[in-house]
């Protein structure tokens, strides 16, 4: 059955609604339950730099934070997903470690069971037995799936939109998704893909890109982004910032941080809050929209550390705190799931509801991604319960073409799972292109979500 198919049939069974809204309170997991953090204190799970310093870089410290509580086969499945499949490696704060599994007891078996079925360890920690068997790996995925180094217009600057940039200001972040879109150059090398590297120094790499959109006045958006902003010592991101508040054109700047829930410490530091404020009062004093746009992808992420980093960042002046999160099967993909994440993210911290974003056509990322007409069913469960400014709409980001939302396609291949999809503007690799606003753009649904005939048809291809 669809998934509007199983909540039909629920409703004709029990005559409730398909989803029934419950406050809930937030909760910072308790980290004791950890055998290496037995003895950590409040003020140090508070503490940015503490967070930073006992980041997990790899299996050893996963052993020495988790202990026995992971059973063998944990590690060595994990161990497997690193050594063959990983496109990034492992780095996990403990704030995102502590959300995961968090009621699971301390019975090896049990926790460990529980380790493995839970959302967040699904795409922060991956294990080989994640994968598809079969198709791991789409044949026309790629490294850089949205081509966006295509469309530097300097390193770092992608110009992809007619109105709207991205400044990527460093390859770095205080963790690592397994997902990432931008695995081939985000994070070090793994076993299987060795990295692409900023080859400008961070300061050169900024005064191009403040250049650029001088030169640039139809440039009205910037999204500061890497990596992560968090990454970037503050006094470089606070000079940077105001110097793009300098220039008169720009009038939307978005901060992208998936640390805001990945190490909300770093959010509430005071010269971090101090700094922000000055960029929030500067902004507002020139008329500029100043927004955070964060990454959570599953209700237990929601904690209260969470919401004071989102309410500390308006309270100074920031104008939106947004969620943008990744559509994911196994993590977020049902309409409970969804719906729960939402309510949190609106109702207790405070951070508006944006996009979730299909999967990208990453190397071996098959289990992660739905099909676009799952995502269209998703899209149709979830309207009507939360307000419409805070719906968030599930979009396709189509290689060449950029964000559409699900229904926009103009023809869909549901057996070889083939979308096209058109456009209404070029971009800034194709202003001399007179076809660009005519081609059709394909997009592939997992080949693992196909009937048999379309799995086939794929086999046969090679």
């Amino acid at each position: 059955m669809t998934v509007i198919q199983d909540v039909a049939e629920a409703v004709r069974e029990t005559g409730e609604q398909p989803y029934s809204y419950v406050r809930r309170e937030l909760v910072e997991p308790d980290w004791r339950r950890f055998p290496g953090w037995r003895d950590v204190t409040d003020a140090q799970w508070r503490d940015a730099q503490w967070q930073r310093v006992h980041c997990l870089r790899n299996i050893k410290q996963l052993r020495a934070c988790v202990g026995d509580l992971l059973e063998e086969h944990f590690y060595e499945d994990l161990a497997a997903d690193q050594e063959r499949l990983a496109t990034m490696s492992m780095l996990l704060p403990p704030q995102m470690l502590n959300t995961m599994a968090p009621t699971a007891g301390d019975d090896p078996a049990k926790f460990t069971e529980a380790f493995l079925a839970d959302p967040i360890r699904r795409y922060m920690l991956p294990v080989r037995s994640d994968r598809d068997p079969r198709w791991p790996n789409h044949p026309y995925s790629s490294r850089d799936s949205l081509h966006e180094a295509e469309m530097w217009v300097v390193e770092g600057l992608t110009h992809r939109y007619p109105t709207k940039v991205l400044a990527e200001l460093l390859s770095t972040c205080p963790q690592y998704c397994g997902h990432c879109t931008r695995m081939d150059l985000v994070g070090n090398s793994t076993a299987l893909v060795d990295k692409h590297k900023l080859a400008l120094k961070p300061v050169d790499r900024q005064d191009q890109m403040i250049d650029y959109l001088k030169r640039t006045p139809g440039v009205r958006d910037v999204v500061v982004s890497g990596g992560d902003v968090a990454n970037v010592p503050w006094h470089q991101l606070e000079s940077f910032l105001m110097r793009l508040l300098d220039i008169d054109t720009v009038r939307d700047i978005r901060l992208a941080t998936k640390a805001l829930a990945g190490l909300p410490q770093h959010w509430i530091q005071p010269r971090v809050v101090e700094g922000l404020e000055r960029v929030a009062r500067t902004a507002h004093r020139r008329g500029v929209n100043l927004a955070i746009h964060t990454h959570v992808n599953h209700v237990q992420s929601v904690t209260p550390l969470v919401a004071e980093a989102a309410r500390t960042a308006l309270d100074v002046g920031v104008r939106d705190v947004r969620n943008q999160g990744v559509l994911m099967r196994g993590v977020n993909a049902t309409p409970a799931d969804l719906l729960d994440l939402c309510f949190a993210l609106q109702g207790e911290a405070n951070i508006l509801p944006y996009y979730f974003y299909m999967c990208d056509m990453i190397p071996n990322a098959e289990h992660w991604r739905v099909a676009v007409w799952e995502a269209q069913e998703l899209q149709h469960a979830i309207m009507g319960y939360l307000p419409g400014y805070a719906t968030p709409r599930i979009v396709c980001d189509v290689p060449y073409v950029g964000k559409r939302w699900v229904h926009q396609l103009s023809e869909y291949d549901r057996d070889r799972g083939i979308s096209y999809w058109t456009k209404n503007y070029r971009t800034g690799i194709e202003l001399t292109d007179p076809e660009a606003l005519e081609r059709r753009y394909p997009y592939y649904d997992p080949i693992g979500s196909l009937p048999d005939t379309g799995q086939q048809w794929w086999s046969a291809q090679g």
